[in-house]
């Protein structure tokens, strides 16, 4: 162990060991989401003391451990991921049953969110045990952070997380026209092998402030803010653009207090949708009623076609 990991470790135990840790509890553990520097003193502590740690990947674990100097015994590691949460999280509870701590870490970022991590927590507490989040890093709350959101005319904020929009166009699209209709700050997730196709599906968006954050805490970090409509052509412009894991996200926009919303909303979709399906999504959205939205779709549908 080098010197600087031995003083991190150090540090750690002199700032969090006279903290409460329980027996038979899961600590959930936030992990750097590319910076290494970004862990924290307790989470470093935790990650020392628990008995066993699960996580997403194994190696991908150990790597990281290795690199605080907190190598741990193969046995010592145990799997969880989205293909056998489930199964995991019975094993994990007989260990907090016997009195064990165990950690719980995501390869990056904050478990739970967008990656494994819920259903384990759920069936802790299903147990009756109990599950403690270590705080840390998140590539959401960090590109909220800096995208400079400001709801227009609302006395409230808030914001909503879609993370990763459907794969196929039909279905992106129809869910890209409901995020249309959230005047709240909403925030996705992209790969970049999908991230054009994304930009493409926003473009509905129009002048809709857009903010991108690629390679969050890592070398090559780019945070930049569009209209909708001009995202695509940025991507376009230089092809480094479109490499590495992606935040968007979406500003707020005024909320409408004439009424007119369900007007814009099934307009914004009678433009790019067949009828029965405008007038259904619009009710789902707005919570108008179907038969008069219905009657006011062959309205707009008769104007535009004496225009």
């Amino acid at each position: 162990m080098s010197a600087s990991f031995a003083s991190a470790l150090t540090a750690a135990h002199d700032a969090a060991a006279s903290q409460n840790y329980p027996q038979a509890c899961l600590y959930v553990v936030a992990t750097p989401i590319g910076n290494l520097a970004d862990i924290s003193l307790r989470s470093l502590h935790v990650l020392q003391r628990v008995d066993a740690i699960a996580c997403e990947d194994t190696r991908h674990t150990q790597g990281l451990l290795r690199s605080y100097g907190l190598e741990r015994p193969g046995h010592q590691l145990l799997a969880v991921h989205q293909h056998n949460e489930a199964e995991a999280a019975a094993g994990i509870i007989a260990r907090l049953q016997q009195g064990q701590r165990i950690a719980y870490v995501s390869d990056a970022g904050t478990p739970g969110v967008s990656d494994p991590g819920a259903r384990l927590c759920a069936a802790v507490a299903a147990a009756g045990l109990r599950a403690m989040p270590l705080p840390g890093a998140s590539s959401i709350t960090s590109a909220l952070s800096v995208a400079g959101c400001v709801p227009p005319g609302q006395t409230e904020g808030g914001f909503v997380f879609a993370g990763f929009l459907p794969t196929k166009s039909a279905e992106r699209q129809v869910a890209v026209h409901k995020l249309a209709a959230e005047p709240r700050c909403t925030v996705l997730l992209e790969a970049p092998h999908r991230i054009q196709d994304l930009a493409k599906a926003l473009a509905v968006l129009g002048p809709r402030p857009v903010t991108l954050a690629r390679e969050i805490t890592k070398q090559f970090e780019q945070i930049s803010t569009h209209a909708a409509h001009d995202v695509a052509a940025w991507l376009d412009a230089d092809a480094t653009r479109s490499k590495g894991e992606f935040v968007v996200v979406l500003h707020p926009v005024a909320v409408q207090q004439d009424g007119g919303d369900a007007e814009r909303v099934l307009r914004l979709l009678l433009a790019e949708l067949p009828t029965k399906t405008a007038v259904k999504l619009t009710a789902e959205i707005t919570g108008g009623n179907r038969n008069t939205l219905y009657d006011r779709a062959l309205e707009i549908k008769r104007e535009a076609d004496k225009a």
